[in-house]
């Protein structure tokens, strides 16, 4: 199902002469269509996904780069299936000569070949690493040090496409994914925006990507994926939750219930104890062993509860 549009003829002309169609979904992706409609690109509809129902009412939500093209009266497409009959049409009535996609879905080559200059995507990733659906995650699960974004025309294999600019980005040995993903969407939007301009005037690399024996990848997250190993290193596992906070987050389990680990730091404890096994005073610190060393958990959020900090947290549960 196609949603409702607004009428093509309210759309205001923009300086620039492209007629783009921007495809994305959450908060990420908005600052990039902004930076587009700012700078008179000609936006001429947004594809997002359906609204869904959120919260206890189930009531029904628009994504955020809904929210943003209806305010500034881009018409919005919202497409069940992408290779719906009634939707493509839709699409080719744009009449678009480039297709701009950020954090959105898997597109089908009828969608991607439409447009005559093609169809690029913004990834958080200096590719051709970190190919896959949760590029930040990983790149700070691995504790690595450094990250960026990348524009690349899409082809029929997933990330795997002519790299046209990357921007690189610090990461910072106290940033977790939430960080990461806040400047990486700045510098995101930055890099979209270089990007459309250096095709609007026919210039701009097509590097092809090198495959090589240690790219590393960033397969989607589950839940399963987040449980946390008490039996690794204290510093892999620190990095394991940054990587995935706030969002997922990490678990473990605490008094035989589940328990969300947002914030951990090397403690100097010393005490013989098994890897998950844990120490506390019940009032200052909260401390688990790990394969080599301790850590103390600093930020929590225990099943059914609101996160806290440590100290609160104990101040109102005894362990």
């Amino acid at each position: 199902m196609v949603a409702p549009y607004l009428r093509k003829s309210n759309q205001v002309q923009m300086s620039n002469s492209l007629r783009i169609i921007f495809m994305g979904t959450p908060e990420f992706a908005v600052p990039s269509l902004q930076r587009l409609v700012e700078s008179n690109s000609n936006v001429v509809a947004v594809v997002t996904v359906p609204d869904k129902p959120t919260g206890r009412g189930q009531k029904l939500t628009a994504s955020p780069v809904k929210l943003y093209a209806q305010e500034k009266g881009i018409p919005v497409l919202q497409p069940e299936k992408l290779k719906n009959p009634e939707f493509l049409e839709e699409l080719r009535s744009y009449h678009a000569d480039l297709q701009v996609v950020v954090a959105f879905r898997m597109l089908p080559e009828v969608v991607w070949g439409m447009p005559s200059k093609g169809t690029f995507n913004l990834h958080s990733s200096l590719l051709p690493q970190y190919r896959g659906a949760a590029p930040i995650n990983w790149a700070v699960i691995n504790g690595d040090s450094e990250t960026g974004v990348t524009t690349f025309f899409i082809e029929k294999n997933i990330d795997t496409g002519k790299i046209i600019f990357q921007e690189k980005e610090h990461i910072h040995a106290d940033d977790d994914a939430g960080a990461v993903h806040d400047r990486l969407m700045e510098l995101g939007a930055e890099l979209v925006l270089k990007t459309v301009r250096a095709i609007e005037a026919g210039n701009y690399p097509q590097e092809p990507q090198q495959d090589s024996d240690d790219l590393k990848a960033a397969p989607k997250i589950f839940r399963e994926t987040c449980q946390i190993d008490w039996t690794l290193p204290g510093e892999q596992i620190h990095n394991f939750v940054r990587g995935l906070s706030p969002y997922p987050a990490a678990w473990t389990t605490l008094n035989g219930l589940s328990c969300k680990i947002y914030k951990t730091a090397p403690s100097d404890f010393a005490e013989e104890a098994q890897p998950g096994e844990f120490r506390t005073d019940n009032k200052t610190y909260l401390n688990f062993k790990t394969g080599d060393s301790w850590l103390s958990i600093l930020d929590l959020q225990m099943e059914g509860k609101k996160r806290m900090n440590v100290v609160d947290f104990l101040r109102g549960n005894r362990l």
